[in-house]
């Protein structure tokens, strides 16, 4: 078993190594910054300054080999727009997006997973026509329409709740439902998909024919094998958290870590902007590798193809 983590640690570290690299080609050829940031009426001689100060004038090569060093010790630089260390930049605004992604994915899977499994055991009732209506319902509307109706009613019309902000856990609530419901939506319809396949299958059968209780099928043979699937499922939804926690913030005026992306974007910050997506590929990198673990674990088979 330590023999697969570690090959899988090593692959993780190539991604890493290899999403760095491109990404800080890439944005260098994106346009110049001295441009972006000091604008277009800006004199040759005072962009020629800034390319000095932020250390653009140098090759990208040599660009890359001292951003690495200075990342591998915890040194991102600092913004282009306000002077800032980046990592503080990172560090205050990660604890307000995972706020938002986590809580909304756990309440996801609690309302998803146990409606998934009730609308396939009850397949064909109105208990499975109702959940799954409410799940393609809820999985139709675009992430920022539903925050949008939720604005509306609650702080709109009801005025129970704020609109938007970040100040308060009342700020949180709205984002937080937003996100689980649209994540438990797709949760509950593959979970019901995946377990409806299983109880299909001729074991389970021969499992009824022996007489064995329904719910002992369900919870000792069904539900294990429908585990895998459900997992992989579980493991990309998951690498999508922060992606769509770009959108919710933006609709909440959330200031987490995709609010920040957003503006480093446009205003041509390279040094946030690269950061940020490497902590976007750490975050889905360790989602990956979590997921490969407990394929291993629930699948012994796996790891012996290793």
């Amino acid at each position: 078993m330590t023999g697969f983590i570690l090959s899988k640690a090593v692959r993780a570290f190539a991604v890493l190594f290899s999403t760095a690299l491109f990404v800080f080609v890439v944005l260098r050829f994106s346009g110049d910054p001295a441009e972006r940031m000091l604008g277009e009426f800006a004199t040759p001689e005072a962009q020629a300054a800034f390319r000095t100060l932020w250390g653009l004038d140098k090759s990208i090569p040599e660009q890359f080999l001292i951003y690495l060093q200075h990342a591998i010790q915890g040194d991102f630089g600092k913004s282009f727009a306000d002077g800032r260390d980046v990592f503080d930049i990172i560090t205050q605004s990660i604890p307000k997006t995972l706020t938002v992604s986590v809580s909304a994915f756990i309440i996801a899977i609690l309302l998803g997973i146990p409606a998934g499994i009730v609308a396939a055991i009850r397949r064909d009732s109105a208990i499975d026509r109702l959940v799954m209506a409410t799940a393609v319902l809820g999985h139709s509307i675009p992430m920022f329409l539903v925050g949008l109706i939720f604005i509306f009613i609650f702080a709109v019309w009801l005025r129970v709740l704020p609109s938007s902000g970040s100040s308060t856990w009342r700020h949180a609530i709205l984002p937080i439902a937003t996100f689980a419901l649209y994540n438990a939506a797709s949760i509950s319809r593959f979970a019901r998909a995946t377990l409806i396949e299983v109880l299909e299958q001729p074991y389970i059968a021969a499992a009824r024919g022996d007489g064995i209780p329904p719910s002992e099928i369900i919870l000792r043979h069904a539900l294990p094998n429908a585990a895998i699937p459900l997992v992989t499922m579980l493991g990309i939804l998951a690498t999508s958290l922060l992606g769509g926690t770009v959108l919710v913030e933006t609709v909440f005026a959330w200031t987490g870590i995709g609010a920040q992306f957003v503006r480093a974007v446009g205003q041509g910050d390279l040094n946030v902007v690269q950061a940020m997506i490497l902590v976007f590929t750490v975050f889905v990198v360790m989602i990956n590798l979590t997921v490969e673990i407990l394929y291993a674990f629930l699948n012994p088979k796996i790891r012996s193809q290793q």
